[in-house]
């Protein structure tokens, strides 16, 4: 998943998927907590790269499974966009993000991100510097 693609929450709280990211993202998929450099943002996950996750959190041990692991799973939702492709997020989502209306939804390889527009502009603006983008490169092996 690639690009990004400036929404608003509509007046029950609903996002449209973007027309780029409906196939990719199937007819159900997950949202649930995210960060990204210290910022708070979703993560939206297909129902196959959920299913990888649950798996891998099955295979902790029990005390792995406690604290801040188990609040990603306790805070998702399961979503199932209807025929408009909106899809309705949770308000303990929306408050976590800081999400009140304008949002941005980004691309991040397997996943997405789900940010408020503020918030995604102040991340953007400091990491849009040639020492922060190059050591991204060197991250990927570019």
């Amino acid at each position: 998943m690639i690009g990004k693609y400036p929404a608003k929450l509509d007046d029950k709280g609903r996002l449209f998927v973007p027309s780029k990211l409906r196939g990719e993202l199937g007819e159900a998929f997950f949202v649930t907590l995210g960060v990204n450099c210290g910022h708070r943002c979703l993560t939206i996950y297909t129902a196959e790269e959920w299913q990888k996750l649950s798996d891998n959190y099955n295979a902790l041990s029990i005390s792995q499974r406690s604290g801040a692991t188990s609040l990603i799973f306790m805070n998702a939702a399961e979503c199932n966009p209807d025929k408009q492709f909106r899809f309705a997020l949770t308000a303990n989502l929306l408050a976590y993000a800081g999400i009140d209306r304008d949002v941005m939804i980004v691309g991040r390889a397997g996943q997405a991100e789900i940010w408020d527009a503020d918030e995604f502009s102040a991340f953007e603006t400091e990491n849009l510097s040639p020492e922060k983008l190059l050591a991204s490169l060197e991250a990927i092996g570019l």
